[in-house]
């Protein structure tokens, strides 16, 4: 256990808490308001102290790190609701498996809820949440992180549900998603899931750092959006949504739950292209005219003209005016290995 005495860094409150609420939405996709208020309330209640935010490298190094998610479906947050001993429910079965005690929480990704979470976690359990994430993106499996590519296995994994459900998995790594999806489905629709147990040492060789921090800055009134963006952002085209297709005979299934889809935009102005968004549970590639423009590992995201709100896949129609962004994804996932866990072949799309 990391006591707070001589550690470094900022703190999250909840005079910050609005801030880094604000931030975790700039990118995201796939959020329920409902979940995501109802997250945000969670947060403000067990905020009585604030939370310290260290890098990976202010703890020492022996310390244990534990990341958390939510696994399944936002909207089920919403509606199947929180008991509020899940973060520490699934914790402490970690710990109980390990023999160790938690230094540190981690964020698995820091999309809307996710970011919430783990602050909730760390907040419930009097512990700092280091100031970074595995992904410095969002990828919908539990094991695109760039904590798998640095070697780190997410499990042993501890799911707790809504109803006082717990769950300890071990399992192959590739087989965690298949395991997790219909767990979480019997508890309700979702889960609150502990795992990557990992030493400081290690968490700071594979996290992308200095994420929550950016998150926070984002959120503030007036901030630029791109301040969300570790890596910066390209924007691609900005026009109107004239087309969009849904490859109806494909289901989704556990590995990849979507359902393929094509959406059209007609670029405004500039060379007047037709840009084509190939998605599958996210916009993976880009073409412009025929050409790919951007793909996966980077995020492609469409951003509404109007009001500024990140506009999901199964939201998008025909006539809405939007901004197409393209976030690049940290280097480790422009290596052979981040490619082939966050690639379009690990989307079911052909290279």
């Amino acid at each position: 256990m990391i006591g707070r005495e001589g550690m470094i860094g900022r703190v999250i409150g909840r005079d910050e808490l609005p801030a880094l609420a604000a931030g975790s939405r700039l990118f995201a996709t796939g959020a329920a308001e409902s979940s995501f208020h109802l997250a945000a309330d969670w947060a403000e209640a067990v905020l009585d102290t604030p939370v310290l935010l260290p890098a990976a490298t202010d703890l020492p190094p022996d310390s244990l790190c534990v990341a958390v998610t939510l696994v399944g479906s936002t909207t089920a947050l919403g509606e199947q609701l929180p008991g509020g001993g899940e973060p520490a429910r699934a914790v402490q079965a970690l710990e109980r498996r390990l023999g160790t005690r938690a230094g540190a929480i981690v964020a698995l990704n820091l999309a809307a809820e996710n970011a919430l979470l783990s602050l909730i976690t760390a907040a419930t359990l009097g512990l700092p949440l280091v100031d970074g994430d595995g992904t410095g993106r969002v990828f919908p499996l539990v094991e695109q992180t760039t904590y798998t590519l640095g070697g780190i296995s997410s499990t042993p994994l501890a799911l707790a549900g809504p109803g006082g459900e717990l769950v300890l998995i071990e399992t192959a790594p590739d087989r965690v998603e298949e395991t997790l999806r219909p767990v979480a489905l019997s508890f309700g629709g979702w889960g609150l899931a502990a795992c990557y147990p990992m030493r400081a040492a290690d968490l700071a060789r594979v996290l992308v750092p200095g994420t929550v921090s950016m998150l926070m800055a984002a959120g503030r009134p007036g901030a630029p959006r791109s301040a969300a963006a570790p890596y910066g952002v390209r924007r691609l085209c900005e026009g109107r949504i004239v087309a969009v297709e849904s490859s109806s005979g494909h289901g989704a299934d556990l590995a990849m739950p979507s359902v393929p889809s094509s959406i059209v935009v007609e670029e405004s102005g500039g060379l007047g292209r037709r840009v084509r968004l190939e998605a599958h549970n996210e916009i993976v590639l880009a073409l412009a005219d025929g050409a790919a423009v951007a793909m996966a590992p980077d995020q492609i995201c469409m951003i509404s003209s109007d009001d500024g709100v990140v506009v999901d896949v199964d939201k998008a129609r025909p006539g809405m005016r939007v901004e197409v962004l393209v976030l690049p994804a940290a280097p480790a996932w422009h290596t052979d290995e981040g490619r082939a866990l966050g690639g379009l072949h690990a989307f079911g799309v052909p290279l």
